[in-house]
């Protein structure tokens, strides 16, 4: 299988390429982004792309044959106008899709979301309509699968940090917590390697529904936990 991840330098990124290197149905993993992930080995290819969503300067045989595209890239909606939240969080990404499955017809898309997403594209949280544009538009594409994951709190493992400074503050904060929170909550947290798995797993085998929400996400890795 070969993967491409976008949003590899993020937290819910870092988690799902870990998972990928690790997988040994995994042939490789093209990393697209902006700037260089700065990892390396041997099944990973770090693609530079400054002009995303723009794909047309890449050589085609470096995208082609991608199984499945694992987009993780996200922002914070916090302090940015419906517009600018828009043109990355819904332009950047169909952008993304169409590029690759133009080279890719038989692609399967899987797009991280968040809980509360607004369906509905009319809710009066500007986050949650943008997302939900972002999931319907993804949906009509004529993609083998898509999948949109709606996680809600994630526990960063294996040294994985953050980049947004307020995330950090609340997981050096409430990290302790955490495991009270899993007994507390256990179809709503879930941590990076879960998440990580069962994007590999919706991957290799699809889901039985388009949108999955946290609870959703957490019985695909436990499933596939119980199996190993």
């Amino acid at each position: 299988m070969k993967i491409a991840l976008l949003g590899a330098t993020g937290m819910v990124g870092q988690g799902v390429l870990r998972e990928c290197l690790l997988d040994p149905e995994v042939e490789r993993v093209v990393c697209i982004g902006r700037s260089a992930i700065g990892q390396h080995a041997s099944k990973l290819v770090d693609l530079v792309v400054p002009n995303l969503p723009d794909l047309s300067s890449v050589d085609r045989e470096l995208l082609h044959g991608i199984d499945a595209c694992l987009f993780c890239l996200g922002v914070s909606a916090a302090g940015l106008s419906e517009e600018q939240y828009r043109h990355i969080s819904y332009d950047l990404t169909l952008g993304v899709a169409s590029a690759l499955l133009e080279r890719n017809p038989n692609l399967t898309f899987q797009y991280i979301s968040g809980a509360g997403t607004d369906s509905t594209e009319r809710g009066r949280t500007m986050w949650a309509r943008v997302k939900g544009a972002t999931e319907n538009a993804l949906l009509r594409l004529p993609l083998k699968g898509a999948y949109m994951l709606r996680p809600g709190l994630i526990q960063p493992l294996h040294g994985i940090v953050s980049k947004t400074r307020w995330y950090r503050l609340f997981y050096s904060v409430f990290g302790v917590f955490f495991p009270v929170f899993k007994v507390l909550f256990p179809k709503a947290m879930m941590t990076t390697e879960d998440l990580g798995r069962a994007m590999l797993e919706i991957a290799k085998h699809g889901a039985p529904k388009p949108i999955l929400e946290a609870s959703d996400i957490i019985a695909v890795a436990r499933k596939l936990s119980a199996q190993r």
